[in-house]
Formats: structure tokens, C-alpha cells, sequence
């Protein structure tokens, strides 16, 4: 998952953290926004849903292909 945010938004984000945790704890968030929990929900995401949620926060990201 980190692989795909990092190939789509390389070149817009200032840094990515990924804690480790114990317990099945699973977030995701942007800034200060909650984007994805595990504990919320009951299940993983998928990456699409967290892109998805990525997308409505940051707004539309241009191809870098121009494409």
C-alpha cells in the first residue's frame, strides 16, 4: 500500500510514517484526518478505498506523463 501511495504521490507530499503496531491496529491518515481504521470498520482496506479517501482529501493530482 505504501508502494502505491508513494507512486502516485511522490511529488506532493512532504513525508510518509508508518508505525508499527500490535493488537491488528490499522490506520491511515492524512495530515490530521482520519482516512482509514481498522478498529472503525472491522476489516482492512483496500488500497483502492484508501486512495480513493487520499483523492477526496488532496483534490485531483495531475499525471506527471501529461497523459
Amino acid at each position: 500500500m505504501v508502494q502505491a501511495i508513494l507512486g502516485k504521490y511522490e511529488h506532493y507530499i512532504d513525508d510518509i510514517t508508518i508505525t508499527p503496531s500490535r493488537g491488528g491496529v490499522f490506520e491511515v491518515t492524512v495530515g490530521d484526518i482520519l482516512v482509514f481504521s481498522k478498529t472503525e470498520l472491522g476489516r482492512h482496506a483496500t488500497i483502492e478505498e484508501v486512495m480513493d479517501s487520499v483523492d477526496e482529501i488532496l483534490g485531483p493530482i495531475p499525471d506527471p506523463e501529461g497523459s
